[in-house]
C-alpha cells in the first residue's frame, strides 16, 4: 500500500469539499485525474473509501480512518517544512524546561546564557520543580525537557548524562562533624539546620528524606540562596544539606567544611530527560545538544 502526499491531500479536499470535482478543483487537477488516484486508493487497500451519489460523496469507516492518519502525516511534514524553513531565517522557537534547585542555581544559568547569545530567536521558560514533578511533568507533555536527579523514577523516557551532583553536609569548621569524612543522615537528623525557603525543590527533597527516618528537621534559619546558606552555616547557626559544587564554591570564604553524606539519595547525577529526541522540535534539541557539549563549570 503506497499513498504519496499527493493523494492524502487529495483525500482531504475530498473529505472537506463534499464533492471529487470540488476537490479536484481545490488540488489543482483534472476531475479524471482526481477520480483516478482515488480509486487506485481503494484499490490499494481492498474496500471502497468513498460512497458516491448524486449529492456527493460520503465517507465509509475505511475513509473516516484515512482522513484520521492523513491528518497526522500532513501535520508532521508541514511541522518539518516550518523547522527547516527556519535553518534560512534564523532558527526561532520556545523551550520550557523544568530543573531541580541545584541544576537552576549551579549548572545552567552560565550555559544556557551562552546558548542565548548566540541564539537570538529562541526563548527559554526555566522553572525549578522536585525531580518528581519534573519526570510526571515530560510524561505528560507538560514540558519540552527536564533536568533530575537520577534518583527518581526516569524508566521509559530518553535519558543524557549531564553532571554529577552529590549532595553533602556543609558544617561550621570548628563543629565536632568536621573531623569527619562520612556520616549517614540519620546521625545528623536530630542537629539544627539551614536551609531553603519552603517550596524549593531541595528543601522538598531533604525533608522527604527526614520523613523516611520519622523526623522532622529542626530549621534555625530559611534564605533565599546557597551563599548565605553558607555564610550562616561557618557562623555555627545550623548544619545545611546543599550540592557538592556549591559547597566547594563557599568553603574558604565562608568557613564551612564538605562532610559526604553515606545515603544513596544523596549520591546522585542529574539528567536530561525528555520523552524521545525525535519527538522534540528542533530547537528543543538543539539547546540539549549545545549544554551537553559544554564542559563543567570550574
Amino acid at each position: 500500500m503506497r499513498f504519496d502526499l499527493i493523494d492524502l491531500r487529495l483525500f482531504l479536499n475530498v473529505y472537506e469539499a463534499g464533492t471529487i470535482t470540488a476537490a479536484a478543483a481545490a488540488s489543482h487537477m483534472t476531475l479524471a485525474s482526481a477520480s483516478e488516484r482515488i480509486r487506485g486508493m481503494e484499490d490499494a487497500i481492498g474496500t471502497p473509501l468513498l460512497v458516491r451519489d448524486r449529492r456527493g460523496t460520503r465517507m465509509t469507516p475505511a475513509g473516516r480512518a484515512l482522513v484520521h492518519h492523513a491528518r497526522l502525516v500532513l501535520a508532521q511534514i508541514d511541522q518539518m517544512h516550518d523547522e527547516l524553513g527556519n535553518y534560512g531565517a534564523g532558527l526561532r522557537g520556545h523551550v520550557r524546561l523544568l530543573c531541580n534547585t541545584s541544576a537552576l542555581s549551579e549548572h545552567l544559568p552560565d550555559v544556557i546564557s551562552s546558548f542565548l547569545a548566540e541564539h537570538s530567536g529562541i526563548s527559554i521558560d526555566l522553572e525549578e520543580r522536585t525531580s518528581d514533578e519534573i519526570v510526571d511533568a515530560v510524561r505528560n507533555q507538560l514540558c519540552d525537557v527536564g533536568v533530575v536527579a537520577d534518583s527518581v523514577d526516569i524508566e521509559g523516557l530518553e535519558c543524557f548524562a549531564f553532571r554529577s551532583d552529590p549532595l553533602v553536609l556543609a558544617v561550621p569548621r570548628d563543629h565536632d562533624l568536621a573531623k569527619k569524612k562520612r556520616v549517614a543522615f540519620a546521625e545528623v537528623v536530630d542537629q539544627p539546620f539551614v536551609g531553603l525557603g519552603s517550596g524549593s525543590a531541595l528543601h522538598d527533597h531533604v525533608t522527604q528524606q527526614a520523613r523516611r527516618l520519622g523526623k522532622s528537621l529542626d530549621y534555625r534559619v530559611r534564605l533565599r540562596g546557597f551563599d548565605s546558606i553558607c555564610r550562616v552555616v561557618g557562623r555555627g547557626i545550623g548544619l545545611a544539606i546543599i550540592p557538592k559544587a556549591v559547597c566547594l564554591r563557599y568553603t574558604r570564604s565562608a568557613g564551612i567544611k564538605i562532610v559526604s553524606l553515606s545515603d544513596p539519595w544523596a549520591q546522585r547525577n542529574l539528567v536530561f530527560c525528555m520523552r524521545r529526541m525525535q519527538d522534540v522540535p528542533v530547537h528543543v534539541q538543539q539547546l540539549i545538544q549545545y549544554i551537553l557539549a559544554q564542559p563543567p563549570h570550574r
